[in-house]
C-alpha cells in the first residue's frame, strides 16, 4: 500500500495557474505509475494525466493537453500537476492515484488520496 496526500488546491480566476502536489509514503514510490483524476459534482471520475514509473513517459486527457503538466520527483516521493490557463470547466476535486502501470482507467489504480478541491471562477 502507498499512502497519498494531495495539496495545492484552491480558488483561482480563469486563466490563472495552480500546482497540485501529491506526497506518497509507504512502499517504494518509484515502483508505481502515478496519475491524476478529477471529479466534478454529479459526474464520474475522469482521467487527467499519468506518468510511468520507469521512463517518466506521460499521457494526458485531450481536455488538458497543452495546459497541464504532470511530473514526479522520486527523491521526494512526490508527483505534481502544474495547471495553467485554467478554465471554469476544470473545477473539480482532484485525486492522486498510484498503480502498477500507467492507465487512463480509474479502477486500475489501487491507491488513492483524499482529493483536493480546485475551483476556477470566471
Amino acid at each position: 500500500q502507498v499512502q497519498l496526500v494531495e495539496s495545492g488546491g484552491g480558488l483561482v480566476q480563469a486563466g490563472g495557474s495552480l500546482r497540485l502536489s501529491c506526497a506518497a509514503s509507504g512502499r517504494t514510490f518509484s515502483n508505481y505509475a502515478m496519475a491524476w483524476f478529477r471529479q466534478a459534482p454529479g459526474k464520474e471520475r475522469d482521467f487527467v494525466a499519468a506518468i510511468r514509473w520507469s521512463n517518466y513517459v506521460t499521457s494526458y486527457a485531450d481536455s488538458v493537453k497543452g495546459r497541464f503538466t504532470i511530473s514526479r520527483d522520486n527523491a521526494k516521493n512526490t508527483v505534481y500537476l502544474q495547471m495553467n490557463s485554467l478554465k471554469p470547466e476544470d473545477t473539480a476535486v482532484y485525486y492522486c492515484a498510484a498503480g502498477i502501470r500507467a492507465s487512463r482507467i480509474s479502477r486500475e489504480y489501487e491507491n488513492w488520496g483524499q482529493g483536493t478541491q480546485v475551483t476556477v471562477f470566471s
